[in-house]
């Protein structure tokens, strides 16, 4: 296991926090929610039908706490004792009430009706404007970004995100960054242009945002626009941006759209055998995070481990 990866799990134990697992008749789930367990990365609490059923007084009383929630958007009590039950929306329930810390799920479920709940329920930090995700992507006995480890984002939440949008993924994302990781953000906004060598919408629009983030932090190391091979190969930065100030040694690329940003992480992770942890969620009140539902078990655990990590950042 690659030791930045290590360093998390590490995190996790040292102050361990209570994460809600759903999809628990998953055999995958189950073998991850034994080893979180046995190794004391968290407590799971594994939120099922049974579980709910077996909870009656709970169930009435996040049914009205979703019901004041939401009320103001149409919702009737009976709409919110019904929704409830729902595994998902219960376990979000149960955070947003600090009745747990954090929630992962997708094994089974998308990362639309992941999130969704998440998004009505525990909405954006005070200070934050959006809501979005990136993954964690760690990539083996490779030297590229921070000793084989990426962050890629929005590759999960936001579609066509606006120049301000896109500065904000790529703030959220340095600190999501140096939370996890620990060490120097080095920030790639990606584009299929380096440095005016071909034009277009979302060329100005990378160029933009990338203009805006100096003026937010002028102290971060950033670049853009700039490709891929540019941002992440110092030989190849050499001959494209040779005063880049990342020097070909990003370590957060952050993508013009989803589309982009979610066919590269998937190419990655299977072209390069690595993993991609997430979509995770940043600039949120809480974490609430998703599988792919091709997961692996160690995915889940990992992904448990970092949420427990994300639960002591000013949550």
């Amino acid at each position: 296991m690659n030791p930045l990866i290590e360093n998390i799990y590490h995190q996790a134990k040292s102050n361990l926090k209570k994460i809600v697992l759903v999809e628990s008749d998953d055999p995958r789930v189950q073998a991850a929610a034994k080893i979180i367990t046995d190794e004391k990365i968290a407590d799971i609490i594994l939120v099922d039908k049974n579980f709910i059923n077996s909870h009656s007084d709970l169930i009435e009383k996040l049914s009205q706490e979703f019901y004041q929630l939401r009320k103001d958007k149409g919702l009737t009590l009976k709409e919110a004792q019904e929704i409830i039950i729902n595994p998902l929306y219960f376990g979000t329930m149960m955070v947003k009430t600090k009745l747990a810390d954090g929630m992962v799920a997708g094994a089974q479920n998308t990362t639309q009706a992941t999130f969704k709940p998440a998004l009505q329920i525990i909405k954006t930090k005070p200070e934050e404007k959006i809501i979005s995700s990136f993954f964690l992507i760690e990539v083996p006995d490779s030297h590229f970004g921070e000793n084989g480890i990426f962050i890629f984002a929005d590759c999960g939440l936001n579609i066509d995100p606006s120049v301000e949008d896109l500065s904000q993924i790529a703030i959220q994302s340095t600190k999501s960054f140096q939370q996890l990781i620990g060490t120097t953000p080095k920030v790639a906004m990606l584009s299929y242009s380096s440095n005016g060598s071909s034009s277009g919408d979302s060329v100005n629009k990378v160029k933009l945002a990338t203009n805006l983030i100096k003026q937010i932090d002028p102290s971060l190391i950033i670049d853009g626009e700039i490709q891929a091979d540019a941002a992440i190969i110092p030989d190849v930065a050499t001959k494209k941006v040779p005063n880049s100030p990342l020097k070909g040694q990003a370590n957060i690329l952050i993508f013009p759209d989803l589309n982009s940003g979610n066919i590269a992480y998937k190419l990655v992770e299977r072209l390069s055998h690595g993993h991609a942890f997430g979509p995770l969620t940043q600039g949120i009140n809480m974490p609430i995070n998703d599988l792919s539902r091709g997961c692996s078990i160690q995915d889940i655990v990992t992904t448990v481990a970092i949420t427990s990590v994300q639960t002591t950042a000013n949550w």
